[in-house]
């Protein structure tokens, strides 16, 4: 099952972008309490309203969610003056994914450094309507969804080129 995951993520990888969601209000993080969050005090949309975020969907368990940190990383360094935010939202697949001080220690070796929720219910996953690792929505200063963004992604690749161009996009409409 995990190895169809990896293929199926990995082919839509391929695909792109899906810049055409529908554009709706993400809805509120679903986890309030300080033990579910990694990095950070427990957030809300409100707390994100100074400049474009993604919601990243990732587990420490997928090879394509830790081939993407780079780029995360990359991302947060280039978009600092725009005031962007990442939000990573940790759902497991498997139950050796759940432990929040396991997360925490992951976080710390594979350099994840943004706010991490930990949605071991997959009550955000399902709120969103996500399905993939990773999967990254685009959101501007008013919480609106502006892109999905699915499969592993490195700086200059197709993706990055287009999640870049979005942000782009997003800060020009300011």
């Amino acid at each position: 099952m995990r190895s169809l995951c990896l293929i199926w993520a990995a082919c839509l990888a391929v695909v792109g972008a899906e810049t055409s969601a529908v554009a709706s209000v993400a809805p509120e993080f679903t986890q309030t309490e300080h033990r579910d969050w990694i990095n950070s005090a427990p957030l809300t949309l409100d707390d994100l309203s100074d400049g474009p975020a993604i919601i990243e969907f990732w587990t420490f368990g997928c090879i394509n969610c830790r081939r993407s940190i780079p780029w995360v990383n990359s991302l947060l360094d280039d978009y600092a003056d725009a005031g962007l935010t990442v939000v990573g939202i940790h759902t497991p697949e498997f139950n050796y994914e759940r432990s929040p001080d396991e997360v925490a220690r992951r976080c710390e070796v594979l350099g994840v450094e943004h706010p991490v929720m930990i949605d071991n219910d997959h009550a955000y996953w399902n709120a969103m309507g996500n399905r993939y690792w990773p999967a990254f929505y685009l959101l501007d200063a008013r919480g609106v969804i502006r892109g999905r963004f699915i499969g592993e992604t490195h700086v200059g690749d197709r993706q990055d080129q287009a999640v870049r161009g979005a942000l782009d996009a997003l800060i020009a409409d300011r």
